[in-house]
């Protein structure tokens, strides 16, 4: 009993930690003026599909722009994604519905708003769209930045069989 108890726990644990998003790996930091205001680049592996790494960059505020402009807790809405095959690629479990999957989510304000990066399936295409986003609570932005993997002539492996 006490065996297949802990074959259980495992295995919640194993696919709690598969349907996580992404974690990302900053790999520039570029200033733009004097005020301490930086370009980020983060690198973004997707948890479903391995052989594929995104790019972010987005805009942080430095403190002298915060604290002459207000508004303390808060970044900009605007970023920007490029996403290449690195790998073999491998796919697993990923959603194929219109609404697509959330692979990344990171706070751009203290509460209200989120950089999102969601995965498509095109399937006519046999293309991986990625699309970056802001998500708030109220007065939505329509910032956004999208980068596609086409698969078309690849050797990619579903690991479902598809």
């Amino acid at each position: 009993m006490h065996a297949a108890l802990t074959r259980f726990a495992a295995a919640v644990a194993i696919t709690a930690a598969c349907a996580l998003p992404a974690s990302a790996e900053q790999v520039g930091e570029v200033g733009v003026d004097w005020l301490g205001n930086d370009i980020i680049v983060e690198a973004i592996q997707d948890p479903q599909v391995e052989g594929v790494t995104c790019h972010v960059s987005y805009f942080e505020r430095g403190l002298i722009d915060r604290l002459s402009k207000g508004n303390w807790f808060e970044d900009p809405s605007n970023s920007s994604i490029a996403c290449r095959q690195t790998g073999p690629i491998v796919i697993h479990e990923i959603e194929r519905d219109d609404d697509g999957e959330e692979v990344f989510k990171e706070r751009r304000s203290l509460i209200w708003k989120q950089l999102v990066v969601k995965r498509l399936y095109d399937e006519k295409n046999d293309t991986l769209i990625y699309l970056s986003h802001s998500r708030q609570v109220q007065d939505g932005s329509a910032k956004m930045a999208i980068s596609t993997v086409p698969l078309y002539g690849q050797d990619v492996t579903w690991a479902n069989g598809q």
